[in-house]
């Protein structure tokens, strides 16, 4: 791994600062719907206008994600992805580019399968930038952490609204690179939060930390995310361009030839819309 690949999100997140925006990280699954379409629309996030990626890590049980995402993974399964396959992934979108931080999501379970050392060693060779474990609370996370933390591998955080004050700083203990904001409660892509509420949200977590906080769950539109970023660090979309990969597949489940560029050309919008989105002074 190149010295350039050290603290990835951190550069990331203080470069987006300094343009005075918040950011777009999008979410997609590895090898959805097969891998060299899934490599090709990787590779080609970037320049449609993601500042982050996250990589979903295909499993058979997502408990917490809504229909979109959890038939984006089975028919990964099924074309065959692997673990090893997800990191051969970063491994060759790393080629050509070192800067932009990749955030491996999913469950803990693959992890487990593959073993925890030879998963981060790995993960890290690779050039993941962090993990986000939605089953892994930080009371049980231990057995990840400590690895991850040595290697340095941000291990990533989740809270909800039903995080309270007294909940949070357990949360913010072992958080890294940034903290994930869950803006509903419930699985995702199935509905929409309130600004209003989100904005409530964010300015209670910052009492309590100077970590780059992230909003997903609920954001769909260039709208939505515009809406987010202007008080939020970054705005994560995952089911939209999940259900967009869906609506180009035939019967049998193949990609159409313009499944790459339609994906694309959403990521692109909704990067419009966080770019322009006017940033509300912090208190």
């Amino acid at each position: 791994m190149s010295a350039s690949g050290e603290q990835r999100i951190a550069r990331r997140f203080a470069s987006l600062r300094q343009q005075g925006r918040g950011g777009l990280v999008t979410f997609v699954t590895a090898g959805d719907p097969d891998l060299g379409t899934s490599m090709d629309l990787l590779r080609r996030l970037p320049a449609a206008g993601a500042d982050l990626i996250e990589l979903g890590m295909p499993f058979s049980d997502p408990m917490a994600d809504g229909p979109a995402i959890q038939a984006s993974s089975l028919r990964a399964l099924r074309a065959g992805q692997t673990m090893r396959r997800t990191l051969g992934m970063v491994a060759a979108f790393r080629q050509a580019d070192l800067e932009t931080p990749i955030v491996l999501m999913g469950y803990y379970n693959p992890i487990w399968a593959y073993g925890v050392t030879a998963f981060v060693a790995d993960a890290r060779k690779a050039g993941v930038d962090g993990l986000i474990i939605v089953d892994l609370p930080p009371e049980e996370a231990e057995e990840l952490y400590a690895p991850a933390a040595a290697s340095g591998l941000d291990l990533i955080f989740l809270a909800a609204p039903t995080t309270d004050d007294s909940r949070l700083p357990r949360v913010l203990a072992c958080a890294r690179g940034f903290l994930y904001y869950v803006s509903i409660t419930g699985v995702t892509g199935t509905r929409s939060a309130d600004a209003v509420e989100i904005d409530a949200a964010l300015a209670r977590i910052r009492r309590h930390t100077d970590l780059p906080v992230a909003v997903g769950f609920g954001i769909r539109t260039p709208e939505q995310a515009a809406e987010v970023a202007r008080t939020a660090d970054a705005a994560v979309v995952g089911s939209a361009l999940v259900s967009e990969v869906a609506r180009h597949l035939d019967a049998s489940g193949a990609p159409d030839a313009s499944l790459v560029d339609s994906v694309t050309g959403l990521v692109a919008s909704l990067a419009r819309g966080v770019r322009t989105a006017a940033r509300v002074a912090r208190g």
